[in-house]
Protein backbone atom coordinates (compact mmCIF):
# COMPACT_ATOMS: atom_id res chain seq x y z
CA UNK A 1 0.00 0.00 0.00
CA UNK A 2 2.96 2.15 1.05
CA UNK A 3 4.00 1.38 -2.72
CA UNK A 4 0.97 2.62 -4.03
CA UNK A 5 0.67 5.89 -2.53
CA UNK A 6 3.75 6.28 -3.21
CA UNK A 7 3.35 5.54 -6.93
CA UNK A 8 0.22 7.90 -7.11
CA UNK A 9 2.11 10.92 -5.42
CA UNK A 10 4.62 10.68 -8.20
CA UNK A 11 2.06 10.07 -10.93
CA UNK A 12 0.51 13.29 -9.86
CA UNK A 13 3.24 15.77 -8.90
CA UNK A 14 4.57 14.72 -12.69
CA UNK A 15 0.99 15.33 -14.48
CA UNK A 16 0.27 18.30 -12.79
CA UNK A 17 3.97 19.68 -13.18
CA UNK A 18 3.98 19.24 -16.86
CA UNK A 19 0.63 21.15 -16.84
CA UNK A 20 2.07 24.12 -15.06
CA UNK A 21 5.77 23.84 -17.20
CA UNK A 22 3.68 23.56 -20.23
CA UNK A 23 1.45 26.45 -20.02
CA UNK A 24 5.00 28.67 -18.43
CA UNK A 25 6.78 27.81 -21.92
CA UNK A 26 3.28 28.35 -23.88
CA UNK A 27 3.05 32.07 -22.39
CA UNK A 28 6.76 32.63 -22.80
CA UNK A 29 7.64 31.34 -25.88
CA UNK A 30 4.16 31.66 -27.95
CA UNK A 31 1.73 34.17 -26.45
CA UNK A 32 4.29 36.63 -26.01
CA UNK A 33 5.57 36.33 -29.16
CA UNK A 34 1.99 36.35 -30.19
CA UNK A 35 1.18 39.84 -28.61
CA UNK A 36 4.60 41.17 -30.53
CA UNK A 37 2.69 40.79 -34.01
CA UNK A 38 -0.72 40.45 -33.13
CA UNK A 39 -3.27 43.61 -33.93
CA UNK A 40 -4.75 45.56 -31.18
CA UNK A 41 -8.24 44.19 -31.51
CA UNK A 42 -6.64 40.50 -31.21
CA UNK A 43 -4.09 40.90 -28.61
CA UNK A 44 -7.39 43.14 -26.79
CA UNK A 45 -9.63 40.10 -27.46
CA UNK A 46 -6.81 37.55 -25.94
CA UNK A 47 -6.01 39.36 -23.24
CA UNK A 48 -9.60 39.15 -21.72
CA UNK A 49 -10.63 35.85 -23.04
CA UNK A 50 -7.39 33.70 -23.60
CA UNK A 51 -5.63 34.81 -20.79
CA UNK A 52 -7.18 34.52 -17.59
CA UNK A 53 -8.11 30.85 -18.47
CA UNK A 54 -4.52 29.98 -19.35
CA UNK A 55 -3.55 31.82 -16.03
CA UNK A 56 -6.03 29.93 -14.21
CA UNK A 57 -4.36 26.74 -14.77
CA UNK A 58 -1.10 27.82 -14.45
CA UNK A 59 -1.40 29.13 -11.18
CA UNK A 60 -3.28 26.56 -9.50
CA UNK A 61 -1.13 23.79 -11.84
CA UNK A 62 1.78 25.50 -9.68
CA UNK A 63 0.30 25.30 -6.32
CA UNK A 64 -0.49 21.60 -6.67
CA UNK A 65 2.93 20.83 -8.12
CA UNK A 66 4.68 22.08 -4.91
CA UNK A 67 1.67 21.16 -2.99
CA UNK A 68 2.52 17.08 -4.58
CA UNK A 69 6.12 18.09 -3.96
CA UNK A 70 5.97 18.23 -0.08
CA UNK A 71 3.92 15.03 0.37
CA UNK A 72 7.08 13.47 -1.95
CA UNK A 73 9.48 15.08 0.26
CA UNK A 74 7.65 13.54 3.25
CA UNK A 75 7.72 10.30 2.17
CA UNK A 76 11.42 10.56 0.83
CA UNK A 77 12.62 11.92 2.91
CA UNK A 78 15.38 8.98 3.93
CA UNK A 79 16.81 9.61 0.22
CA UNK A 80 17.06 13.45 0.28
CA UNK A 81 19.81 14.25 -1.81
CA UNK A 82 21.37 17.63 -2.81
CA UNK A 83 19.36 16.79 -6.13
CA UNK A 84 16.56 16.96 -4.37
CA UNK A 85 16.73 20.21 -2.31
CA UNK A 86 18.19 22.52 -4.83
CA UNK A 87 15.61 21.38 -6.80
CA UNK A 88 12.65 21.87 -4.47
CA UNK A 89 14.22 25.00 -3.51
CA UNK A 90 13.87 26.19 -7.23
CA UNK A 91 10.53 24.63 -7.52
CA UNK A 92 9.38 26.85 -4.56
CA UNK A 93 10.89 29.94 -5.80
CA UNK A 94 9.28 29.40 -9.21
CA UNK A 95 5.59 28.47 -7.42
CA UNK A 96 6.33 31.49 -4.87
CA UNK A 97 6.81 34.02 -8.40
CA UNK A 98 3.74 32.79 -9.95
CA UNK A 99 1.71 34.12 -7.14
CA UNK A 100 3.66 36.48 -5.28
CA UNK A 101 4.31 38.44 -8.25
CA UNK A 102 3.14 37.01 -11.55
CA UNK A 103 -0.63 36.35 -10.89
CA UNK A 104 -0.57 40.13 -8.63
CA UNK A 105 0.14 41.54 -11.57
CA UNK A 106 -1.27 39.85 -14.23
CA UNK A 107 -4.56 40.64 -12.66
CA UNK A 108 -3.74 43.62 -13.58
CA UNK A 109 -2.79 43.28 -16.80
CA UNK A 110 -5.98 41.54 -17.77
CA UNK A 111 -8.07 44.04 -15.79
CA UNK A 112 -9.58 42.56 -12.98
CA UNK A 113 -7.54 45.01 -10.72
CA UNK A 114 -7.00 48.26 -11.10
CA UNK A 115 -3.62 49.36 -11.53
CA UNK A 116 -0.94 51.11 -13.71
CA UNK A 117 -0.34 47.87 -16.47
CA UNK A 118 2.22 49.82 -18.07
CA UNK A 119 4.44 48.70 -14.48
CA UNK A 120 2.71 45.75 -13.96
CA UNK A 121 2.99 43.97 -16.87
CA UNK A 122 7.37 44.20 -16.99
CA UNK A 123 6.98 42.82 -13.85
CA UNK A 124 5.18 39.43 -14.52
CA UNK A 125 7.59 39.05 -17.30
CA UNK A 126 10.47 39.52 -15.44
CA UNK A 127 9.08 37.14 -13.03
CA UNK A 128 8.27 34.76 -15.73
CA UNK A 129 11.48 34.93 -17.91
CA UNK A 130 13.28 34.07 -14.09
CA UNK A 131 11.06 30.85 -14.03
CA UNK A 132 11.77 29.86 -17.65
CA UNK A 133 15.22 30.06 -16.41
CA UNK A 134 15.28 28.08 -13.59
CA UNK A 135 12.77 25.57 -15.26
CA UNK A 136 15.56 22.90 -16.97
CA UNK A 137 17.65 22.79 -14.20
CA UNK A 138 15.02 22.52 -11.60
CA UNK A 139 13.58 19.45 -13.85
CA UNK A 140 17.18 18.01 -14.53
CA UNK A 141 17.79 17.78 -10.66
CA UNK A 142 14.64 15.98 -9.75
CA UNK A 143 15.65 13.92 -13.02
CA UNK A 144 18.35 13.12 -11.63
CA UNK A 145 17.75 12.73 -7.74
CA UNK A 146 16.00 9.65 -8.88
CA UNK A 147 18.40 8.01 -11.37
CA UNK A 148 21.78 9.67 -10.66
CA UNK A 149 22.52 11.57 -7.74
CA UNK A 150 25.13 14.25 -8.45
CA UNK A 151 25.29 15.79 -4.60
CA UNK A 152 24.84 12.24 -2.46
CA UNK A 153 22.67 11.52 0.21
CA UNK A 154 21.91 14.38 3.20
CA UNK A 155 21.59 11.11 5.84
CA UNK A 156 25.08 9.61 4.32
CA UNK A 157 26.70 13.28 4.89
CA UNK A 158 28.03 13.18 1.24
CA UNK A 159 26.30 16.69 1.28
CA UNK A 160 29.41 18.58 0.87
CA UNK A 161 28.45 22.41 2.71
CA UNK A 162 30.22 24.52 -0.31
CA UNK A 163 28.10 23.16 -3.23
CA UNK A 164 25.09 23.59 -1.20
CA UNK A 165 25.34 27.06 -0.11
CA UNK A 166 27.38 28.23 -3.46
CA UNK A 167 24.10 26.43 -5.50
CA UNK A 168 21.64 28.00 -3.05
CA UNK A 169 23.62 31.16 -3.29
CA UNK A 170 22.55 31.16 -7.23
CA UNK A 171 19.10 30.41 -6.88
CA UNK A 172 18.90 33.32 -4.55
CA UNK A 173 20.95 35.80 -6.94
CA UNK A 174 18.75 34.82 -9.90
CA UNK A 175 15.81 35.68 -7.51
CA UNK A 176 16.70 39.03 -6.14
CA UNK A 177 16.97 40.00 -9.75
CA UNK A 178 13.53 38.73 -10.63
CA UNK A 179 12.77 40.68 -7.65
CA UNK A 180 14.74 43.91 -7.69
CA UNK A 181 16.24 43.77 -11.09
CA UNK A 182 16.12 44.11 -14.45
CA UNK A 183 15.33 42.10 -17.71
CA UNK A 184 18.77 41.05 -19.43
CA UNK A 185 19.30 40.30 -22.39
CA UNK A 186 20.23 36.64 -21.32
CA UNK A 187 16.68 36.14 -20.87
CA UNK A 188 14.85 38.51 -23.02
CA UNK A 189 14.72 36.75 -26.22
CA UNK A 190 13.30 32.86 -26.42
CA UNK A 191 16.32 31.77 -28.33
CA UNK A 192 18.62 33.48 -25.05
CA UNK A 193 15.86 32.17 -22.45
CA UNK A 194 16.61 28.81 -23.72
CA UNK A 195 20.12 28.85 -23.97
CA UNK A 196 20.98 30.31 -20.80
CA UNK A 197 19.19 27.87 -18.63
CA UNK A 198 20.91 24.81 -20.57
CA UNK A 199 23.77 26.61 -19.55
CA UNK A 200 22.37 27.26 -16.17
CA UNK A 201 22.19 23.68 -16.01
CA UNK A 202 25.33 22.93 -16.91
CA UNK A 203 26.72 25.25 -13.96
CA UNK A 204 24.17 23.53 -11.63
CA UNK A 205 25.48 20.09 -12.43
CA UNK A 206 29.35 21.66 -12.39
CA UNK A 207 27.89 22.72 -8.81
CA UNK A 208 26.40 19.39 -7.40
CA UNK A 209 29.23 16.93 -9.00
CA UNK A 210 32.84 18.77 -8.28
CA UNK A 211 32.24 20.79 -5.09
Amino acid sequence: MEELFNMLFRWAHILVGITWIGLLYYFNFVQTEYFKEAEDSARKDAITKLAPRALWWFRWAAFFTFLTGLLLLEIILAAISLDIILGAVMGTIMMLNVWGIIWPNQKIVIGIKEGDAAIAGPKAALASRTNTLLSLPMLFFMVSSSHNQLGGNLWAEQITMTAFFVGLGLILLIEANSIWGKMFGVIASVRNVIVSSFALTVIFSGIAYYL
